[in-house]
């Protein structure tokens, strides 16, 4: 076999491979006994029909199984003959094939990039010198307060940090606001309706308005719509609410003692107090860590520059663009918000998406050098934790993966977490004054 070479860009190549004649015939003879083995002619036992005429009967068979073997392992075996590490998969382009000739095919491929390793060990990382406090415990627990607050009828007039409930029509211009905007149903005409006075709740200026009224009394409320309104017809519009005051509520939040520490499933409030601060604690490691990580990635980002393989960028561009469409979806914005904002959110998602091939490609080869590799084990823990998280079965689960190549993304994402690991350990750590946001 003849195999040549040439780089047509720093993460491509054109293989050229010719297999001679005498190989090609090799393959057509081998091909048609498996041929005659099996076949079932009018007249003859399996296996035993005359040669010549299983040939005469699957002449085009042959010849397409043969090019179906011969092509894919001819490649093969020239990509291990040149130790090209190919990333994806070969466009094939077949120049010559046929009984009585050389194999001649030539296929475009792309590599994994290459560069030299930056000095990864010991890397300088900024660690922001902060610790829990009493004050921070003090406010989760006042997070858990909000989780059991109750809401206390008042008799009194509205004013700032109550709850309101009302009912309200809205117009624009003077039409509904479903006439400018069909899908503002919610917008245009609630009844029994809570909100929050405070500033910005709902729609800006409104709440402020009703400081002063009294369950029963009607005002009118005038806003303008913001510019980034999600309503996006609506942006930047007069709105005019006529409302009625049917509740004023107050919030009521519960006291710290034993019974609000037991209704967590804590012995004590002083047993309350232990387990916020742990998880306090164990939150800011984590951000730590994380901050930690990223830095060591921009570091490495920072010291080795290399060209990347266009369709493992175009790959993880569409998985970034499909994640960012989720969670703009999750977060109700529209579907044609959506559609305005492509071009920005596919610019942003090739930049980023490049970055993360990039520190790919660094931490896989510092991974194949200290020989940092996921076992068995750890992948089907993985796939466990995952399949929980999911409330799905293990089976079920497991099955679904492997018919979507999703092994592969999991194992890779182990297997950088498990680096970044080694490599944090091995950094070098340096105190950062506190709010210096080296922990954010």
């Amino acid at each position: 076999m003849n195999v040549t070479v040439e780089t047509l860009a720093p993460c491509k190549r054109l293989v050229r491979v010719e297999l001679d004649e005498k190989a090609v015939e090799t393959a057509f003879e081998n091909m048609t006994n498996e041929f005659q083995r099996g076949a079932a002619l009018p007249g003859f036992r399996p296996g035993k029909a005359p040669r010549h005429m299983v040939l005469q009967r699957h002449a085009a068979d042959i010849e397409q199984e043969v090019k179906r073997k011969l092509i894919p392992d001819s490649y093969r075996k020239a990509v291990e003959e040149q130790k090209l590490r190919v990333v994806g998969y070969p466009d094939i382009e077949e120049i010559q094939f046929g009984r009585g000739k050389p194999l001649q095919f030539a296929a475009t491929v792309e590599t994994m990039p290459e560069f030299e390793l930056p000095e990864y060990k010991g890397l300088t990382v900024k660690r922001e010198a902060k610790s829990v406090t009493d004050a921070d415990v003090e406010s989760a627990l006042n997070v858990l307060r909000e989780q059991r607050v109750t809401y206390l009828d008042v008799q009194r007039p509205v004013k700032a940090g109550d709850f309101v409930v009302i009912n309200y029509t809205a117009t624009c211009e003077g039409k509904p606001l479903t006439d400018i905007v069909p899908t503002a149903r919610g917008m245009t005409e609630q009844k029994n309706f809570w909100v929050e006075v405070k500033p910005g709740s709902f729609v800006p200026g409104f709440t402020e308005q009703l400081v002063g009224r009294s369950a029963g009394e009607k005002q009118t409320v005038n806003v303008t719509f913001p510019k980034d309104f999600i309503a996006a017809g609506l942006a930047e519009k007069p709105g005019v609410y006529e409302v009625e005051v049917v509740q004023v509520k107050e919030k009521a939040l519960p006291d710290l003692n034993e019974d609000f520490a037991q209704s967590f499933g804590a012995e004590s409030l002083a047993k309350l107090h232990e387990g916020v601060r742990s998880d306090l604690e164990n939150e800011l490691k984590f951000k730590q860590d994380r901050a930690a990580r990223n830095q060591i990635v921009s570091a490495l980002l920072a010291a080795a520059q290399f060209e990347l393989p266009e369709s493992v960028v175009q790959a993880e561009t569409r998985s970034v663009v499909y994640d960012l469409v989720r969670e703009n979806q999750e977060r109700g914005v529209s579907r044609e918000a959506i559609e305005k904002q492509k071009d920005e959110i596919y610019n942003f998602a090739a930049g980023s998406a490049r970055e993360r091939v990039r520190a790919m490609f660094i931490l896989n080869r510092i991974a194949e050098k200290e020989n940092i590799r996921v076992e068995q084990q750890e992948l089907a823990q993985r796939v466990y934790q995952m399949a929980q998280a999911n409330g799905v079965p293990v089976e079920k689960f497991a099955k679904e993966l492997s018919e979507r190549s999703g092994y592969a993304g999991i194992q890779q994402d182990l297997q950088t977490a498990k680096t970044l690991d080694f490599l944090v350990k091995e950094a070098k750590f340096e105190e950062a004054p506190a709010g210096a946001g080296a922990a954010a």
